[in-house]
Parts: C-alpha cells; sequence; structure tokens
C-alpha cells in the first residue's frame, strides 16, 4: 500500500502543526482515539456533539479529583458543540468499507493531538511538545484504503513491533469481590476456577491483597502465608499467577505517603492528587531516583521473590500529568514523559508479562505485552447515574463493548488487546442475558485477553456450557453477526 498524499489538503502548517482541508458529510464517519485506556473512541457522525462533562460537575468533583482519570486538564472542549472531536495518536474517518487513516509514528517528543471541526471541515494535527530545546516536529503518516491494509501499513511505518505473547484466557478477582479477598477466598476461587479453566491459563489476584496503595506488600491479616504462598497454589493447579497493582500511585492514608511526603509528584508547589479512588490517591515523582529504587525493589519482589508470572499495571496515566518540570528532563512533554515512564517499568518489570491499564495508548505500544483499550466493565449496562456524571472515564459494560470494537486495529499489532472482563453470574449482576451474551461474544471476538469475574465454581452446567461455546467463539474468532456489527457503524 502506498502512502496517501496529506499535500494537498494542507490550509496552514507549522513546524507542530498542520489543519488540513478535510471535509466529511452525513455517510462517512469519523474515529477520535481517546486520551487513555479507559476513554470513550467510537466512531460518530461528524455532525454530533459529543458528551463531555459539564463544567459545574466537574467544579462540584474537584475536590474528588473525578475529572483527573482524562485529558481536561490540558485540552480545551466545547461543551456539547455540534461537530466538534479531539483525539490521540490517531484518527480516520471511513465511508462504507474504505477508511482514511492519519497516525503519529512517534510520541516520544510528545502527543499528537487531533482536532476536527466538523462545520469548517478543518482537521488540525498538533505536537503537544514540551520546551524548545526538544524535538518540535510532527511525525505523521496518512494510509487509504481497508481497516487492515491501513493499520498493518501504520505500524510498518512506524517501525513499531509487538512483544510476543500469547493470548490469555482466565479469571481475574476484581468484579468477584472487589477488594474484599482474603487468602480463604483466593483459595476457594481457585477451586472453583480448576472446574473450568484450562492449564496455562491466568489466574488474577486484583486490588485488595496489599496494605495500602504505595504499600505493596501483603495484607497481614488478609493474607498472612504471605503472596508467595497464593502463587504456589495457583502454579500447583496449573495456572500463570497476575497481581495487580498502581506502581505510580500512593493513597493519601498510605505509610508511604507518611514517611515520604517528599516522593510525591509536585504542581504549583502542591502534591498532584490524582484521582478519587481509595479515599483519594496521589502521583509519584519517577524522577526521584529513591521512587525508581523503591519501585524497582517492588517488582524484584514480585517476580523474582513471589514467583507472579504477569502484573497488571493500573493508573498508569498518573505518572505524566504534567511536563517535566524540573531535573535532567525539565521541560519534556507530558506524552514523552508518559513514554519515559513505560521504559522504566519495561526495564524493572525485565521479561516478566506486563498489562498496562489507565495509561495513554501509544507510550505502551511495544512496550506491554497486554494493554487494556476500553473501561471498565460495569454491573450496569453504562455504569451509574453518578459515574456518567463525573467522568467520561467511568465504568460501562456499553462503553466496553464499543470501544473494543473500534480499537481493534490495535490487537495483534502494538500489543494484545485485553477489553476486560465478561460475566455469566445470575447474582450481584444488573445486566440482561442478552447484554451479557453480546458483552462476551464482542469480547470473545475482538480481544486476546479472556477472562471473567465470576465464581466460577457456582456455574451449573447451562453456565459451564455457555463458558466453553464463548472459549471456542474466542479461539476460532467465529463471531458472525453481522446485524450487530452493521448497527455499531452505522
Amino acid at each position: 500500500m502506498k502512502e496517501f498524499d496529506l499535500t494537498p489538503l494542507i490550509k496552514r502548517r507549522s513546524v507542530s502543526e498542520i489543519v488540513l482541508d478535510l471535509p466529511c458529510d452525513e455517510t462517512e464517519r469519523v474515529f477520535f482515539n481517546g486520551y487513555q485506556t479507559w476513554s470513550p473512541s467510537h466512531e460518530e457522525k461528524p455532525s454530533i456533539a459529543v458528551r463531555t462533562i459539564h463544567p459545574l460537575v466537574k467544579a462540584m468533583g474537584r475536590p474528588w479529583g473525578t475529572s483527573r482519570y482524562g485529558d481536561g486538564f490540558f485540552i480545551r472542549t466545547e461543551h456539547d458543540r455540534p461537530g466538534m472531536f479531539h483525539g490521540f495518536s490517531y484518527f480516520y474517518k471511513r465511508y462504507e468499507e474504505e477508511y482514511l487513516l492519519i497516525a503519529s509514528t512517534d510520541e516520544t517528543n510528545g502527543y499528537t493531538i487531533f482536532r476536527y471541526d466538523f462545520f469548517k471541515s478543518e482537521l488540525s494535527i498538533k505536537k503537544d511538545a514540551g520546551m524548545p530545546k526538544y524535538d518540535q516536529a510532527l511525525h505523521i503518516v496518512a494510509f487509504r484504503g481497508g481497516y487492515d491494509e491501513v493499520f498493518d501499513a501504520w505500524f510498518e511505518a512506524a517501525g513499531i513491533k509487538r512483544r510476543p505473547a500469547e493470548p490469555l484466557a482466565g479469571y481475574g478477582s476484581w468484579y468477584n469481590r472487589f477488594t474484599k479477598i482474603t487468602d480463604e477466598t483466593i483459595t476457594a476461587d481457585l477451586e472453583g476456577c480448576a472446574k473450568v479453566l484450562e492449564p496455562g491459563d491466568l489466574f488474577q489476584i486484583d486490588d485488595g491483597w496489599q496494605v495500602a496503595v504505595g504499600d505493596w506488600t501483603a495484607h497481614p491479616v488478609k493474607f498472612p502465608r504471605g503472596m508467595r504462598a497464593s502463587v504456589d497454589d495457583i502454579h500447583e493447579k496449573g495456572f500463570k499467577a497476575g497481581l495487580w497493582l498502581a506502581p505510580f500511585g500512593a493513597q493519601a492514608d498510605s505509610q508511604l505517603v507518611r514517611d515520604h511526603p517528599d516522593w510525591l509528584l509536585k504542581h504549583d508547589g502542591k502534591p498532584w492528587y490524582a484521582g478519587s479512588n481509595w479515599g483519594g490517591f496521589y502521583s509519584l515523582d519517577m524522577d526521584i531516583p529513591e521512587v525508581r529504587d523503591h519501585l524497582r525493589g517492588v517488582f524484584d519482589a514480585i517476580f523474582n521473590d513471589w514467583g507472579f508470572d504477569l502484573v497488571k499495571l493500573d493508573f498508569l496515566y498518573a505518572a505524566a500529568p504534567w511536563m517535566t518540570k524540573s531535573g535532567p528532563f525539565f521541560g519534556e512533554s507530558r506524552g514523552a514523559r508518559m513514554c519515559r515512564a513505560m521504559d522504566y517499568l519495561r526495564e524493572w518489570c525485565g521479561n516478566g508479562m506486563i498489562l498496562g491499564c489507565g495509561v495513554p495508548l501509544m507510550p505502551a505500544f511495544g512496550k506491554v505485552e497486554y494493554c487494556r483499550i476500553g473501561p471498565d466493565a460495569s454491573l450496569e449496562w453504562d455504569g451509574t447515574f453518578i459515574q456518567r456524571n463525573a467522568s467520561l472515564e467511568y465504568p460501562s459494560t456499553k462503553n466496553a463493548i464499543l470501544d473494543t470494537f473500534y480499537r481493534r486495529g490495535l490487537d495483534g499489532r502494538a500489543f494484545l488487546n485485553d477489553p476486560d472482563v465478561f460475566f455469566l453470574r445470575k447474582d450481584n449482576i444488573k445486566l440482561t442475558e442478552e447484554q451479557k451474551d453480546m458483552h462476551a461474544r464482542v469480547l470473545a471476538q475482538y480481544g486476546s485477553f479472556f477472562l471473567t469475574s465470576d465464581n466460577m465454581g457456582d456455574y451449573d452446567e447451562e453456565q459451564t456450557a455457555h463458558y466453553k461455546e464463548l472459549r471456542k467463539v474466542w479461539t476460532d474468532k467465529s463471531f458472525t453477526s453481522k446485524k450487530f456489527l452493521k448497527g455499531l457503524k452505522d
């Protein structure tokens, strides 16, 4: 495939920005990649008004950090103004089955931000660069053709190759028990999974095992045997062992914050409050040598002392909310800082497998074996009323389905896509049977991670048979609901 020449479309340009004359009509669709893994990333009609958080709601949530998961602090949006879109790293417009993909080949000097005005027919492509001592240039390519053709061409032009890894099925504890996990519950869940899962599958221990976020030791009451014992139990069943942590975060009441307030990332002289989870948490400053030494030790214990095979690294956006403010990297853009954070994680984890989560996507390309490409699934179809109005990055089964489909071009090219978990259980769930089945089938067709978060020991014969049928869809990629897929595209 030949590169598409954008030159005739250029209205004006500088080193760090190009503005294209790019008209769309109502028969076409546009796609803008959201800021991070949880951000909505769907095809849209070019004239619609995309949902944003109302400024009043954003102001009300500011003390709790509810808006700090997204890009609202460095991208201005027009509230409910039709035909206005923005996104990061890559964009496409589609007419029927033909795609025009415009994409960055390098974010190490900063995010590439796409902004579109339907009524002006203008697409702005701008480098979110740092200080002038750093590279300010755009690095973009454009291709026209079929979906797989344009994505193959982009990754070949960028020279990006994913890390070798195999698709994984298995179990994650989060949506089953949330933080209420103990040695006993993990043992019980493991016994249930052994009845349904296959050797080599993943058993992932999620949030709740640790003393606190930032204090990455096993909770002495909940896990008195320590994490090595849990890993040995998982391996004895023939499964791979996974562990969740949020390395660049520290909850406000953690021992780490009490002992090392100087380790916190500062903005305008104050510790950066990165979000409302766990009663509120701060970002750690990875440019402090002691922070890097501490995290290196954490990963050494997880992989070498405890024996885990995979880490799910969450809330990674917290590493780089702002341009680097001091030290040898002073003036480095937020995107470059995020790329550097991913380099550190790759170094610290060595050959241990990484599942990235809550991370701007392109800095993770080629750095992690697996990556989330959508929001957390929800026990409701589209989250709760409060969640929908507090943040764009809220848990939503509906958005998980859409992001899984519309970010499918990254699977097998940038990393293996993790669309989060699916559910077959009948209790502690508000999804209908039809919604659960559709969700699971889309995840099976377009994801390479295939985890459930049910107590599999409670499955009856019908649920077990349903799981095995879905697993065959995942293996063979045999879901062919053309009506459903047409509905997504339209």
